[in-house]
């Protein structure tokens, strides 16, 4: 399997030259040449299989040989060494939560499984490693628990300043060592543009050995689509099956395309954002204009100009009719984000976090119309990582999660740098 640039398609590498560069020498995003078909017999046995089984057949499709089949399957026994349960909500409802690896967020497999492989590299190669993330909350929790202390890399954050609340950025910005965070005075989609130029820069690139762990980087793409196999090997039904995605970069909903590209049944998806609505107003009216990002209280959703659009976009060819037969787009105010999770908790004695609330919200819309269809929403956080707003919308306390309450006497480790790329520059050449 080579991995091609989207803009120079001629351009390919392989699998670990991808993950290294994270970005295409031009800035663009890798891809698989090909999508892979798994077997009939692989889809119909999935409730007969243990998560590492599933999760191996889907890494060794993409990932290739100079990682021996020993070696991958214990990297993805690794990265899933937690529960991914569907539970039922309501008649033909139900809510995959994915908050149960090490910092309570979706992305703790990503970020474990570019980890894993990345240091596999390092070891291999005898080199040290530079990963740049930008986060926009749970991210940045889960690069920083994921590489803690991995020998041979280390890791700088970039975070929007005053745009993650406070038990984000402790879980990130807290640990030092191999850790180094910097709050940057913009927002997300400044971080995300940082990131991004210091790929392009060439005297960076010469000093530093530069890769990347945001959802653009291959590997962090690949493993988020073992959610939608381990939600159907736990449905017992293939039939009628619609995803609803709480979506800001759109790694994770193109995730859930390349497993449907890969055979799994899906019918069709939804891609439920905050007020930052760039792509349900594509999907709406074949026009994509990026802007900048709004503050909302499901901030690890605040992307103005979503880096997994265009890799989205090309698994359905950059064919609008096509995308639009399976994808449907619909955005949610903080308003009714917070009703949703006030009914959910009054009438199902269920807390959802606001992230969840907009994918339950985006499920019930799609329901409203195809009310035959089985609905899977995605609960990509621990709803106690926003106890300020899940507890104004319900009126009442919740209990932090014991993860998170020994974060409390921790002290922020973390450097404030201004959006400029020459303040940027300056700071990694001095790490």
């Amino acid at each position: 399997m080579k991995y091609y640039s989207l803009t120079s398609p001629s351009h390919k590498v392989s699998f670990q030259q991808a993950v290294l560069q994270g970005l295409t020498p031009d800035g663009g995003l890798y891809m698989p040449e090909f999508i892979p078909e798994l077997s009939t017999d692989f889809i119909r046995q999935l409730p007969s299989l243990s998560k590492t089984d599933i999760g191996f057949t889907v890494a060794r499709s993409f990932v290739d040989e100079r990682i021996p089949n020993e070696t991958l399957r214990e990297i993805v026994d690794e990265t899933i060494a937690f529960d991914f349960p569907l539970v039922t909500l309501e008649e033909n409802v139900f809510v995959l939560e994915l908050f149960h690896g090490p910092t309570l967020a979706f992305k703790d497999v990503g970020a474990r499984f570019l980890a894993r492989i990345l240091q596999h590299i390092a070891q291999t190669t005898h080199q040290e490693i530079t990963v740049l993330v930008a986060t926009s909350g749970d991210t940045g929790s889960a690069v920083a628990h994921g590489f803690y202390n991995v020998e041979g890399i280390r890791v700088v954050i970039l975070y929007p300043a005053g745009m993650v609340s406070a038990l984000q950025e402790k879980q990130f910005a807290t640990l030092g060592r191999n850790i180094q965070a910097i709050k940057v005075a913009g927002t997300f989609d400044d971080c995300q543009r940082l990131v991004k130029q210091a790929f392009q820069d060439e005297e960076l690139r010469n000093k530093i050995f530069l890769t990347s762990a945001n959802s653009i980087n291959i590997a962090r793409l690949i493993p988020q689509s073992f959610y939608y196999f381990f939600a159907l090997s736990q449905l017992h039904t293939l039939k009628h099956v619609v995803f609803s995605v709480p979506s800001g970069n759109f790694g994770n909903l193109t995730a859930g395309a390349l497993a449907k590209k890969m055979g799994l049944p899906i019918d069709a998806f939804v891609a439920a954002t905050n007020a930052n609505d760039v792509v349900p107003e594509y999907l709406h009216t074949n026009v994509f204009t990026p802007r900048a990002s709004t503050q909302t209280i499901s901030n690890a959703m605040d992307v103005g100009n979503p880096s997994n659009f265009p890799r989205l976009l090309a698994l359905y060819d950059n064919d609008w009719d096509y995308i639009t037969k399976e994808i449907y787009g619909y955005a949610f105010t903080d308003t009714e984000t917070r009703k949703a999770i006030a009914d959910v908790f009054t009438k199902r004695n269920y807390t959802l976090d606001p992230h969840g609330a907009v994918s339950y919200l985006g499920l019930k819309k799609y329901l409203a119309n195809n009310p035959k269809a089985k609905g899977i929403f995605l609960e990509t956080a621990h709803p106690s990582k926003f106890p300020d707003v899940v507890e104004f919308a319900i009126q009442q306390s919740i209990t932090l999660h014991p993860a998170l309450a020994e974060l409390a006497h921790k002290q922020i480790q973390s450097v404030l740098c201004t959006s400029d790329f020459s303040d940027f520059k300056k700071l990694l050449m001095e790490y």
